[in-house]
């Protein structure tokens, strides 16, 4: 199960009172950085704005790819260790917004991580150390340390050992597909 926190609402659905969970300048402000972001090839300065004004905790060394989106609402949800890629396109949420509730949670990336591009990755959950998420993967679980996983829904393609086992095979043969 997914570490979120859950807020009934009634009446509208709950993004109806979104501004009731999250100040509306906080948001406009947030959409402007992330935007900003968004679109600049520069991997430092990316940085530089999640860490200065979304109060992202990211490691350093961390590659944020073109268009990745984040949490509008609640990025410094968000942590990132240190050396990790998030590839292109991949969308990092820390809410959800449902019809009778809406759920909040952390979203925790460890260090020495690669998601693909295309990613979701679902408020949270915690993905570790040294884990390799495939492209266009849905993440709506949490990821133990050094596995390769992919998919919709996610499930582990190859456990810690296993990878280390494929790894020692590559460089033994070479980059042979098998």
């Amino acid at each position: 199960m997914r570490r979120t926190t859950r807020h009934r609402v009634s009446g509208a659905n709950s993004l109806w009172h979104v501004y009731k969970t999250v100040p509306f300048l906080k948001v406009v402000k947030n959409f402007i950085v992330i935007q900003a972001a968004r679109y600049t090839p520069f991997l430092g300065m990316k940085n530089w704005l999640y860490r200065t004004f979304l109060r992202m905790n990211i490691g350093e060394q961390t590659s944020f790819a073109l268009m990745v989106m984040l949490d509008v609402m609640f990025p410094e949800k968000i942590s990132v260790g240190r050396n990790t890629v998030i590839g292109y396109n991949t969308t990092i949420l820390a809410h959800e917004y449902l019809i009778k509730e809406y759920r909040l949670g952390p979203v925790e990336i460890g260090s020495e991580v690669m998601i693909g591009a295309n990613t979701t990755i679902l408020p949270g959950v915690k993905i570790g150390d040294g884990s390799i998420v495939s492209a266009g993967t849905l993440v709506h679980k949490d990821v133990p340390p050094g596995c390769f996983v992919g998919g919709n829904p996610m499930r582990i393609i190859y456990n810690a050992e296993e990878l280390k086992e494929r790894w020692k095979h590559d460089e033994i043969y070479g980059d042979v597909q098998s």
